[in-house]
């Protein structure tokens, strides 16, 4: 028999306009959305301050920053303590860093399994992973070796300050944003570091040809890393460029501040109150290349350490049980 396939089912004219529409609609949504902003003229403003020398003792300063996490999604820390030496001797290190030949970072590239490693040319992220950091000694055995100790000095003081600011914004929220941290809690990896290289004005036509670039890689991949607070070290910078929902904000760091930002983690622990954005500082009138350093931080995985915890102690009932065999041991030993 002969079998043939059934004519096409007709498409309503109405059907017919309203994907036209829809189409129509798309197109303007997509225009609107990858549009990306005219960073010389944006308007500027300054950014928000905190003195972290008073931020215990003054309650003021306190409102200022969960104002500025609900209004912008960053501020800037001043007198944060974290000697100028302390700063710069990473990121002068890291220069070593960039200089492994693009042909020899293929087992030190960053994956969907491992978050460290190089993501571009000018973008390197750091952190203590023990079998990446002997693969990277590998690569620049004297250069590496160098950077990763004076990372380590460089994170742990970084963390200090960002368990304070999150302690502060624990007490400044409503119990049940404080009572529900330990959502949060729980990235073994710990704080990653992304070490960026900015060209100089040297290379400043290249640089503006891979611009546009940049502010779409940066959206479309937003933050991989899910954290509570990202601590930029920007010094030296000429603006900072921060985006969040409700558009492009560009600020003026003061020289040697610490700008903070709000996570994704943050975001979901105020139940949205807080701004999840993205930042990133821009250097301009440079003759040299720059190096600015972000700092992923979430609070340490409570459950985990309790657990690491419970395998190197002994129970109470062990322990009881211990004493009696010892006792019975003696007393035995005293008969004897």
């Amino acid at each position: 028999m002969d079998f043939r396939a059934p004519p096409p089912s007709p498409v309503a004219s109405a059907r017919r306009t309203s994907s036209l529409s829809n189409d129509d609609v798309f197109r303007r949504f997509l225009e609107t959305s990858l549009r990306l902003p005219n960073i010389n003229n944006n308007h500027r403003k300054p950014l928000p301050k905190v003195d972290f020398s008073s931020l215990c003792s003054d309650d003021a300063l306190r409102h200022v920053i969960s104002d500025s996490f609900a209004t912008v999604g960053c501020f800037q820390l001043l007198n944060h303590g974290i000697p100028l030496d302390v700063i710069a001797s990473p990121a002068e290190a890291s220069i070593a860093i960039f200089q492994v030949p693009p042909e020899k970072r293929g087992g030190a590239t960053r994956s969907a399994e491992s978050p460290w490693g190089f993501d571009d040319e000018d973008e390197f992220v750091w952190g203590r992973d023990k079998e990446f950091n002997l693969r990277m000694q590998q690569l620049s055995p004297t250069g590496y070796s160098n950077f990763n100790k004076k990372m380590e000095n460089l994170v742990a003081r970084i963390e200090n300050v960002a368990e304070k600011i999150l302690q502060v914004i624990l007490q400044d929220s409503p119990p049940k944003i404080a009572n529900s941290v330990d959502m949060i809690c729980g990235h073994e990896r710990g704080t990653l570091c992304s070490v960026y290289k900015h060209c100089s004005d040297n290379m400043s036509g290249q640089c503006a040809n891979s611009l546009n670039y940049d502010v779409i890689r940066m959206l479309v991949r937003g933050n991989q890393s899910s954290h509570c607070l990202c601590l930029h070290l920007c010094d030296g910078s000429s603006e900072f460029q921060v985006y969040s929902k409700k558009g492009w904000l560009s600020f003026f760091p003061e020289k040697g501040a610490l700008v903070i930002t709000a996570g994704d983690q943050t975001q979901m622990l105020s139940d949205g109150h807080y701004k999840d954005v993205i930042g990133r500082p821009i250097f301009k009138g440079e003759k040299e290349d720059c190096i600015s350093m972000a700092f992923l931080y979430s609070p340490p995985n409570k459950k985990s350490n309790f657990q690491n915890s419970g395998e190197r102690t002994i129970s109470l009932g062990l322990q009881v049980l211990l004493a009696m065999i010892l006792t019975l041991v003696c007393h035995v030993l005293f008969y004897v």
